[in-house]
């Protein structure tokens, strides 16, 4: 709390409201005794301009393309780290020492089995279920299965779940796309590291051992340590609403799933892949980008710009140059990623885009790369939740440990009926 103050008058009432200041970032003005003192609420669709927590996880910078994971450079981390280092980081508030660092990880590897009876909870599904549906309702059961150990109050029990959901996210999602398909599922291979194994889970079949370039998991584990956390966007504030009510954290969790999966957050860039079976063929993209211009075609460009980044998302950087490593490494043939990179050259260089700062993003770009790796589209919100799970889980303890918690309400503008008598059903 700072000892400067903002003055608000309504009609011929002032209220002096104390500003909030972190350490980095715009201060706040803290509007928790304007009713109370003016009788108004503010109005806020959407809450862009509204700060609902304190948290000193991760920080942005949109107008200067800036991503913090606790203080650390996305492109440090990107470079320098590995997934389940930075989902130590986002816990506990710092890099390992290389003690903590293979605790950490050998506590993650053996708890990666899940129950038999989520298998046959996932097979009560249609075989055609959309694989975001399934990872949804099996998050939430691992509340039945460890309902001794939800005591949001316990800091190892707090702990204990992260840990779990963090390791049996993998497992779940690749059983769920497994089913899907009609595949067996197959069980974790604690010999292998995290993003290895995820893989191994979801594409080797008993009759043959499953032989992966190099790249293929590299990517996967970059695109992890991009989407691992994003400050407040609906999906943590998701996590975050669910958890002020004392929820558990599985059943938190899977509130988050629900809300990645909506088109305009996680599911975007399925819908950039959409897009590119929309065009069609790379001869397409120049009328496409046209439409694009177009305010009255009703089509939209998906995977450009973002609503946080005023300039170029910072991920987008960092994933591009690995998008084009995939495509030249593994030689993929596919008609929609030539689209994609034919779409990419014409936002980057025309003048529309570039003045609006319309560039690619990290959708755009992860979308492309899900593609070459042959990860079915339906999966690609799947692997966001995967890795966003290590953000959602240190908020939801960052929450149950930061003092003053409570539970979200917010307030609306009521645009219905006023008070009226009720009519008898005959006289209507």
């Amino acid at each position: 709390m700072s000892d400067k103050n903002a003055t608000l008058t309504v009609a011929d009432r002032s209220v002096s409201l104390p500003l909030v200041e972190g350490s980095q970032g715009p201060s706040c003005i803290d509007i928790s005794p304007l009713y109370r003192e003016t009788g108004h609420f503010t109005f806020d669709p959407g809450f862009a301009a509204t700060a609902a927590c304190k948290s000193a996880i991760t920080f942005i910078d949109g107008d200067k393309g800036v991503l913090l994971y606790r203080g650390y450079p996305i492109e440090q981390l990107a470079e320098k780290s590995r997934f389940l280092e930075v989902a130590y980081l986002l816990l506990e508030g710092e890099l390992p020492s290389s003690a903590e660092m293979a605790k950490f990880e050998d506590t993650v590897t053996h708890h990666t089995m899940m129950h038999e009876s989520v298998k046959n909870f996932l097979h009560g599904f249609h075989y055609d279920a959309h694989p975001m549906a399934m990872l949804c309702a099996a998050i939430a059961s691992l509340s039945a299965f460890y309902h001794d150990t939800v005591d949001n109050e316990d800091p190892a029990q707090r702990k204990l779940a992260a840990i779990r959901l963090i390791a049996k996210m993998p497992t779940i999602a690749a059983a769920a796309y497994r089913y899907s398909i009609g595949w067996p599922v197959r069980y974790p291979r604690n010999n292998l590291e995290y993003v290895t194994r995820f893989l191994h889970m979801m594409f080797e079949v008993p009759s043959e051992p499953l032989e992966l370039n190099p790249v293929v998991a590299k990517a996967l584990d970059l695109l992890f340590i991009l989407h691992a956390d994003h400050e407040q966007n609906a999906s943590t504030s998701t996590v975050r609403l669910v958890g002020s009510t004392g929820a558990n954290p599985y059943a938190s969790i899977a509130a988050g799933i629900a809300a990645l999966w909506g088109p305009a957050h996680g599911g975007a860039n399925e819908a950039v892949l959409k897009m590119l079976a929309e065009i069609g063929d790379a001869k397409n993209v120049e009328k496409a980008v046209a439409r694009a211009k177009d305010k009255d075609s009703g089509f939209r460009l998906m995977g450009f710009g973002h609503r946080v980044y005023k300039n170029f998302d910072p991920r987008a950087r960092i994933i591009r140059e690995m998008t084009h490593k995939v495509l030249d490494e593994l030689g993929v043939d596919d008609p929609l990623l030539d689209v994609a990179l034919k779409l990419e050259e014409a936002a980057l260089k025309d003048d529309y885009f570039v003045e609006r700062k319309l560039y690619p993003n990290v959708d755009f770009y992860s979308g492309i790369i899900y593609k070459a790796l042959r990860i079915p589209t339906e999966m690609f919100t799947v692997m966001f939740a995967i890795a966003r799970t290590a953000g959602w889980i240190a908020h939801w303890i960052e929450q149950h440990e930061m003092p003053g918690g409570r539970i979200g309400r917010p307030r609306q503008v009521y645009v219905g009926a006023t008070p009226r008598d009720y009519v008898a059903l005959d006289k209507r």
